[in-house]
C-alpha cells in the first residue's frame, strides 16, 4: 500500500517541473491527483505520464476559476486531502526596471494564486477531517539571490502564510508547511540558468549536489503523509546546505 492510499491531492503548477514531479510521486504512492495549471497543451501532455490524474485547465490568478476547479474536482473525487500551491511566473530583473504589469502578474500568480487556492481548497479538507496543505517557497527567502527582489519578497510572503495558516487552520486537523528548494535544474529555471550557471551552483553546495524535480517530489510526499502528523508551520530546505554556508 502506498504512503498516499485513498488520498485526494490538488497540484498547481503541475504542468512540468517540480509541480509534475510532485503529482507523479503522489500518483505512485496512490493518491489521487488533480494537476492544474493554465497551459493546456503541457498540462495534457504531463497528465498523460501520470496514471490516474486529471487535468484541471485554469489560472490560479482568477479566484472564481480556482473556486470552480476545486469544487469541481473536490465533487468529482469525493473531497480533497492535499493542497500543493506550486503555482508561479518567473521574471528576473533589477527592481528598479521591473515594469508594473510583470510585478503584478508575479503576485496575481505566486501568491495571490496560493490565498485563492486555500480559501477554495480549506472547506473541503476540513469536510474529510483535515489534511496538509504544502507551499512552495524558496531559499531566496533566506539569501540575497541577485536579479530577484520581487520573486524573493513573493516567496517570504508564502512563508509567512504557512506559519499564519499552520496556526489558524490546525485546529481543523488541516496541517500546512513549506518546501524550499534550492536551484532545481527544471526547464523552466533553464530558461533563465545557462550551463555554465548550473555548474557554479552545483560548486557553491557543500553537496557538490544540485536537488531534482524528484527529491522534492519525495519531501512532498513525506509533508503530505501521516508520516509527518505533528509537523505544521515549517519550511523545509531542500538545498544540500546551501543556505547554511551561504549562497
Amino acid at each position: 500500500m502506498g504512503r498516499l492510499e485513498g488520498k485526494i491531492a490538488v497540484v498547481t503548477g503541475a504542468a512540468g517541473g517540480i509541480g509534475k514531479a510532485i503529482a507523479l510521486a503522489y500518483s505512485r504512492e496512490g493518491a489521487t491527483v488533480g494537476m492544474l495549471d493554465n497551459n493546456a497543451a503541457l498540462l495534457q501532455e504531463a497528465v498523460a505520464a501520470v496514471p490516474g490524474a486529471s487535468a484541471l485547465t485554469c489560472d490560479v490568478a482568477d479566484r472564481a476559476a480556482v473556486q470552480a476547479a476545486i469544487d469541481g474536482y473536490a465533487a468529482q473525487s469525493g473531497g480533497l486531502d492535499i493542497l500543493v500551491n506550486n503555482a508561479a511566473y518567473f521574471y528576473y530583473g533589477l527592481l528598479t526596471d521591473m515594469p508594473e504589469p510583470v510585478v503584478d502578474k508575479m503576485i496575481d500568480v505566486g501568491l495571490k494564486g496560493a490565498l485563492w487556492c486555500l480559501q477554495a481548497a480549506t472547506p473541503h479538507l476540513a469536510a474529510r477531517g483535515g489534511g496538509s496543505v504544502i507551499n512552495l517557497s524558496s531559499v531566496a527567502v533566506s539569501v540575497a539571490i541577485k536579479n530577484a527582489a520581487v520573486y524573493s519578497c513573493i516567496k517570504g510572503a508564502l512563508d509567512t502564510l504557512t506559519r499564519q495558516q499552520a496556526v489558524e487552520l490546525g485546529p481543523r486537523g488541516i496541517r500546512v508547511n513549506a518546501l524550499a528548494p534550492g536551484p532545481v535544474e527544471t526547464p523552466g529555471a533553464s530558461s533563465v540558468i545557462d550551463a555554465q550557471g548550473w555548474e557554479a551552483r552545483r560548486a557553491r553546495t557543500p553537496l557538490r549536489r544540485l536537488a531534482e524535480a524528484d527529491d522534492i517530489g519525495a519531501a512532498a510526499v513525506f509533508l503530505a503523509s501521516d508520516e509527518a502528523v505533528s509537523v505544521a508551520g515549517v519550511t523545509l530546505k531542500i538545498d544540500g546546505a546551501m543556505t547554511v554556508m551561504g549562497y
